[in-house]
């Protein structure tokens, strides 16, 4: 799968060198099946990042949006002077005032006319032209003569299969990220969980650090460490019911960092199980329950977190419960 996307990241960034389209980096391992548990059994998507470098001549502002519950942004795509200085290409015209450059940006492909509404980046409009460039580039690559290309159906992702004949293989989805400085938070392409999501919105993601802290716990365990089967069997446990499996995620990463790591093995199994059930139990007993990256002391520090989100309040995810009697009632008896 890694070597797959890195192909596409390749030929995207060969096709649109030196262009006015955004520019590819490396993408991220994000998700359950990369962390290492999966609340699903089958048909499991392998979900990568793919961070988002303004072109050259050009940079992102990103733009709290309070309208929105949570976190979100909206990226504004803003033209840059470049006069004088030296690009790694070598190139010193200026987008923003060579008139040659100006006239070539208004009459081609750009990202402000073709991946913007208005001045915003769209989720939607860079989907669909990161799908449609799969498409093209699929014939070039080697593995084109084995497998065939299923594109699927995505707004705000690139989502397609990987087939031998008739036989299913792979299940790929690509989300677009924006960082958020030099921080391993992301805006992303993504929709907010139980809302409408405007083309617009970039909802920040905590999925790489999320993959880092598991990548961390996963180098000071010890080998015989049933965390992971712990969450598996939490979320499949649950699956259909009031409690999603970021619930869960959230749960058991908080006593990861509180429990000793050397109780979590194999004769502690049913033990851990207790408690993260007993964990959930008290935070819906107070309707409240923290992220794990807003305002905790007890994210491990290497993990990069932008100092908004270290100094701020913790934020309560359970925020619902508290302010819907109702919806605490049904919590409580699904539980």
């Amino acid at each position: 799968v890694n070597s797959l996307v890195e192909k596409f990241i390749i030929l995207f960034n060969n096709d649109f060198f030196n262009t006015s389209f955004p520019v590819l980096e490396k993408a991220i391992e994000v998700g359950s099946v990369f962390e290492g548990w999966s609340p699903h059994e089958e048909d499991i998507p392998y979900c990568l990042l793919v961070p988002l470098k303004p072109p050259r001549g050009h940079i992102f502002h990103l733009e709290p949006c309070s309208m929105w519950p949570g976190r979100n942004f909206r990226v504004r795509v803003e033209l840059v002077c470049t006069c004088g200085m030296v690009q790694p290409t070598r190139e010193t015209h200026c987008f923003l005032h060579d008139p040659e450059e100006e006239q070539r940006r208004n009459e081609g492909p750009s990202i402000l006319q073709d991946l913007c509404t208005g001045s915003y980046l769209d989720v939607q409009k860079t989907a669909e032209w990161f799908q449609k460039m799969v498409r093209g580039f699929w014939k070039d690559l080697p593995e084109s003569a084995a497998y065939r290309l299923m594109p699927l159906p995505s707004e705000r992702s690139c989502k397609f299969r990987v087939l031998r004949g008739w036989e299913k293989m792979f299940l790929i989805e690509l989300i677009f990220g924006v960082q958020e400085g030099d921080s391993d938070i992301f805006l992303s392409s993504q929709y907010i969980e139980a809302a409408y999501t405007s083309r617009t919105l970039w909802p920040e993601t905590y999925a790489v650090a999320e993959m880092k802290f598991f990548r961390l716990i996963a180098s000071q365990a010890q080998p015989d460490s049933f965390h992971l089967r712990c969450l598996q069997l939490c979320t499949r446990s649950l699956m259909g019911r009031e409690f999603s499996a970021y619930t869960l995620k959230t749960v058991v990463m908080h006593l990861l960092t509180t429990m000793p790591l050397s109780h979590w093995h194999r004769r502690h199994f049913l033990q851990r199980l207790e408690d993260i059930m007993g964990y959930l139990q008290s935070c819906l007993k107070k309707r409240c329950l923290n992220h794990f990256f807003i305002g905790n002391d007890n994210v491990p520090d290497v993990i990069i977190l932008p100092l908004e989100l270290r100094m701020t309040e913790p934020f309560n995810i359970f925020q619902h419960l508290a302010q819907n009697p109702n919806a605490h009632e049904n919590a409580q008896l699904e539980f």
